[in-house]
């Protein structure tokens, strides 16, 4: 917003002005990508905090906690009037996600059927869609009001935080969550509660305690246990989902799409309706991955997206190339063109690692390293955030075109991996995780299967 950056960024926005300037590098500034990259840094630390606090006061009170957090960075914001304040407020808003973003999709792993376990998971990154496409539209309308449309698009991240800290302090905590603290009675009663009057829930209760027993006959923090040897294939998954979901490069897509747009030739209106229309797609992605996740497994997701995304990025990388040049602007029908491949690369990103990013590593992790491995992952995918909001900019700026294909050369990396290591998890129970990752061709040699008496070489 023109507003926005003249109250914050005055000399970005006159240095757009000056035509002659390489269009790759017109907003290459570090104080734009701090007001950016902020949010994650301190997203990395709520996480990791929340990781440790969540074992001791429940998946429920975490997410009251992130939501009261984010409320109040919202209303800052709202209120900044200058850099500092306006970073004060995203740090306070990436402590909120970090809280959040930590116990939600283990809470859905945890309270969800097995059979439907996929398509509730992906509800998260579903309505984390939404709220980006609404947060386009709000930037959109209110681009249209001088001076202070701004305050109002920050300000209403208010109202989603408000309504979060309703919804949780209104949904019992999580059967494991409870049973963890001895809360036996209450944990019947909350499985009972969402299975439905009349279940049986006695089989899937038994799973939980003894799921839970082992976790005390082990007891060693959550965050030394999973560096041993029998919890490597968790570890392992732990840290290269965040690393290869920010190399996909949707991240730096999403966030700076406006920016994207304008490089390639569309001006502010159009560019800030380029990114609602990418919010769209990542809609349809993950409603499509919902469906599918569940009925054709996790595998086959992984390949169609790799393959699409890996096309996109090329052909983004050959019209770019060809058409931007070093310091002209691109012609409207190959920005359009553009706009269409960048949003088949968002579909196609939602269908297969923006949805199985949060569905897989919520579901497979052991209860006694649950809170430690979804914190690392999320901890770890916030901390790349961070990098890449801080070098984006700069990296179009000295890569150009060649950032395109950067993404898709490892795009066939995280594929190939994705078919080679990940196990499929289709309708297992989470307390039989354990033995798909004891019968994998390569995992089996860490997991040993209690169940059947298989044991690790």
């Amino acid at each position: 917003m023109e507003s926005f950056l003249e109250k914050f960024f005055p000399g970005l926005l006159k240095g757009t002005a000056h035509a002659s300037k390489d269009v790759y590098c017109i907003y290459n500034s570090q104080a734009l990508t701090a007001f950016t990259s902020s949010l994650y840094a301190f997203g990395m630390v709520g996480t990791l905090v929340a990781s440790r606090v969540t074992r001791r006061t429940g998946r429920q009170a975490v997410m009251l906690i992130g939501g009261s957090m984010f409320l109040v960075g919202a209303l800052v914001n709202a209120a900044a009037v200058n850099i500092a304040m306006l970073i004060i407020g995203r740090m306070l808003l990436g402590l909120g996600l970090g809280f959040s973003g930590q116990a939600t999709p283990v809470y859905l792993a945890e309270m969800s059927p097995p059979r439907w376990r996929g398509g509730f998971i992906s509800g998260f990154p579903l309505f984390i869609s939404v709220g980006y496409l609404i947060a386009n539209l709000i930037n959109y309308g209110t681009s249209r009001i001088p001076v202070w449309g701004w305050r109002l698009s920050l300000g209403l991240a208010a109202f989603p935080a408000a309504v979060m800290v309703a919804g949780a302090a209104f949904i019992p905590d999580t059967p494991s969550s409870l049973v963890l603290r001895g809360k036996h009675d209450l944990a019947r009663a909350a499985l009972q509660r969402v299975r439905g009057k009349g279940v049986d829930v006695d089989a899937e209760f038994n799973d939980i305690l003894a799921a839970v027993e082992h976790d005390r006959r082990n007891d060693e923090g959550a965050f030394r246990r999973i560096l041993r040897r029998e919890y490597r294939p968790y570890l392992v998954m732990a840290i290269a989902f965040p690393v290869f979901l920010n190399l996909t490069g949707v991240a730096v897509t999403a966030f700076f799409s406006p920016i994207l747009f304008r490089t390639v030739g569309f001006e502010s209106d159009a560019a800030l309706m380029g990114a609602v229309i990418l919010g769209l797609m990542n809609i349809f992605g993950i409603v499509g991955s919902g469906f599918a996740m569940d009925r054709y497994g996790r595998r086959l997701l992984f390949m169609i997206g790799g393959a699409l995304m890996f096309t996109c990025q090329v052909a983004m990388a050959s019209i770019v190339g060809s058409q931007l040049g070093h310091g002209s602007k691109m012609a409207k029908g190959y920005a359009v063109t553009v706009l269409v491949m960048t949003c088949a690369f968002s579909a196609s990103f939602s269908w297969s690692w923006g949805a199985l990013y949060w569905a897989i590593p919520g579901e497979i992790y052991p209860v006694e390293v649950r809170s430690a491995g979804q914190g690392v992952a999320v901890a770890l995918n916030l901390g790349l955030n961070f990098v890449q909001a801080q070098c984006f900019l700069a990296m179009l700026c000295c890569f150009k075109y060649g950032t395109f294909l950067f993404y898709a050369s490892w795009l066939v990396v995280m594929t190939a991996f994705a078919v080679a290591f990940v196990p499929e998890t289709k309708g297992v129970p989470l307390e039989s995780m354990g033995h798909v990752f004891a019968r994998h061709w390569y995992w089996g040699r860490f997991v040993k299967d209690h169940k059947f008496g298989d044991v690790s070489t």
